[in-house]
């Protein structure tokens, strides 16, 4: 397509994954306007601000339990009851490569359309006019009508060394001076009631819900059992962490057998969320008798450890991160420094030699002053330049190159920092949740059945224990660090006031108890006493 605005032809022929293309226009619109280089060439031509915004872009996920005809088929019902019934032009362009992730992406005009076709604008012109004292905004249309009201226009007026915005009638009645023919207005104007609509969160929200509601309505027609729902999983009430969004270069470093940090992530959240779904399922039944009790607590607790093994993986990311930037970014700062003075002293120097060749030879003396400075700034570069190259070195670089790839990794972790404290406060915020729902479930523990269920959670716990450590293994593959799960265990335990009763100690507590039903000598029971000790 040929771009009219700046006569650049853009080629999108080696695109691939393509199934799918078509422009959608409400009735007032030009018909010509089906071929899309028309449209965005008309939209161009619209916008004369450099800073313009000449389209929205939706990226929307298809349902592959559909087809590529369903699909057209939920698009067109959606884009025309959604964007064209309200006076939107829409392009879109259906992918599919194969590789599990069809998605449609939705251009759509953010100006509206006036009946025979021509575009209206997104703000007018508004202007702050006063009366008696107060200041009033009004469009040029407006004006015309409250300007018989004593409405007036602000200019400004130079007032000493002070610049004042006056109307005119009391500049004129102080004798001031106008310096400017631009009245007073608003920063941004007033905007287009409907391009305010359109750019609402309420307006997207309300296109997000009727996405899911057409997607369900087409999946049950087609016997599908899936569904979709446009909420978060905090409005859904939902207790499993949500995935991030991990996006192309991540997924490409993946195929290439590099593992990205995003991809990691989610694997994390997906194993965490698949051993808590486990154990929460064992809490459906109502808690009336010791065993259930128990047991509940035992599978909340595992999933405490769970979370808290999470919390203090992000706690390690975070901190290695930190440390990092803590010994890097100080050294980056003093390296960019040094190379800004060098490029300085440089261009100062070249100065001073061109300079110096432009003396003849009888002005010796003047010629003799240029070569010492251009000497003392040729002194100053080297040391800077031995300065900057012990910089290299302390960064583990050997050039420049190096640095700048390091500087590239530094950015990409100042970027990700803000990701790891999302992720730490929902994982700190789910289990508070479920540290509350532990002394929910042990409130109902009677008061004569704090031993018994004490007993059978020494019983429960072994199985739990593997079970956890299975699912974690199982999740994290490699990277399963098992002094990070001890760990997770011994914070839990103290934070659930078990304190030090780590699973050996229950081993023992519940082997005591087994003796206590059989009889012992005197010797043993001394032997008893002093292991309970």
């Amino acid at each position: 397509m040929t771009n009219d605005y700046d006569g650049v032809r853009h080629d999108y022929t080696r695109k691939y994954g393509l199934v799918y293309e078509q422009t959608f226009l409400p009735p007032e619109a030009p018909t010509d306007w089906c071929d899309r280089e028309k449209l965005w060439n008309a939209v161009e031509a619209a916008e004369t601000a450099k800073d313009s915004r000449l389209a929205r872009q939706l990226i929307v996920a298809l349902p592959a339990e559909l087809d590529n005809g369903a699909w057209v088929d939920l698009l067109t019902s959606y884009i025309q009851g959604n964007f064209v019934s309200q006076g939107m032009c829409a392009d879109i362009c259906i992918h599919d490569a194969g590789d599990g992730n069809p998605h449609v992406h939705l251009m759509l005009t953010v100006r509206p359309l006036n009946s025979d076709g021509t575009w209206q604008q997104k703000t007018e012109k508004e202007y702050l006019c006063v009366r008696d004292g107060a200041e009033k905004g009004f469009t040029a249309v407006e004006f015309l009508t409250v300007q018989h009201d004593g409405w007036e226009k602000q200019y400004q007026y130079r007032a000493g060394k002070e610049k004042v915005y006056l109307s005119p009638s009391k500049a004129e009645a102080q004798g001031l001076e106008r310096i400017s023919k631009h009245p007073k207005a608003t920063r941004y104007g007033r905007q287009n009631p409907i391009c305010a609509a359109w750019n609402s969160d309420e307006q997207l929200v309300g296109w997000r819900k009727a996405w899911a509601d057409e997607v369900n309505r087409v999946l049950a027609e087609h016997g599908s059992v899936e569904r979709v729902d446009h909420r978060s999983h905090a409005e859904r009430g939902l207790d499993e962490l949500p995935t991030i969004h991990e996006g192309v270069s991540a997924r490409a470093m993946e195929k290439r057998g590099v593992a990205a940090d995003r991809c990691a992530w989610n694997r994390e959240i997906k194993a965490g969320n698949r051993i808590l779904r486990e154990l929460k399922a064992k809490l459906d039944a109502l808690l009336q008798t010791v065993p259930q009790i128990a047991e509940a607590l035992e599978n909340i607790r595992s999933r405490l450890v769970v979370l808290r093994y999470q919390l203090l993986g992000v706690g390690q990311q975070k901190w290695k991160y930190h440390d990092w930037l803590d010994k890097t970014a100080p050294v980056f700062e003093q390296y960019k420094t040094i190379g800004k003075i060098i490029k300085d002293r440089s261009l100062e120097r070249k100065e001073l030699q061109t300079e110096r060749d432009k003396r003849t030879t009888l002005q010796f003396v003047k010629k003799h002053d240029l070569t010492i400075k251009i000497g003392t700034f040729t002194e100053e570069i080297e040391d800077l330049k031995s300065e900057r190259a012990m910089l290299i070195s302390k960064l583990s670089c050997s050039k420049d190159t190096e640095v700048q790839n390091k500087e590239q990794s530094l950015q990409a972790i100042q970027k990700e920092l803000p990701g790891l404290d999302r992720r730490e406060a929902e994982l700190t915020e789910k289990e508070k949740q479920e540290l509350a729902e532990y002394n929910e479930v042990s409130g109902h523990i009677k008061p004569g059945d704090a031993e018994t269920v004490w007993d059978t959670r020494a019983e429960l716990r072994p199985a739990q224990t593997a079970k956890v450590e299975t699912a974690l293994r199982k999740g994290y593959g490699d990277k399963f660090d098992r002094s990070r799960l001890a760990a997770a265990r011994r914070e839990i335990g103290y934070e659930l006031g078990e304190g030090n009763l780590d699973d050996a100690a229950l081993s023992v507590r519940r082997r005591l108890k087994e003796a206590q039903k059989t009889q012992i000598t005197p010797e043993k029971k001394t032997r008893r006493q002093a292991l309970e000790r």
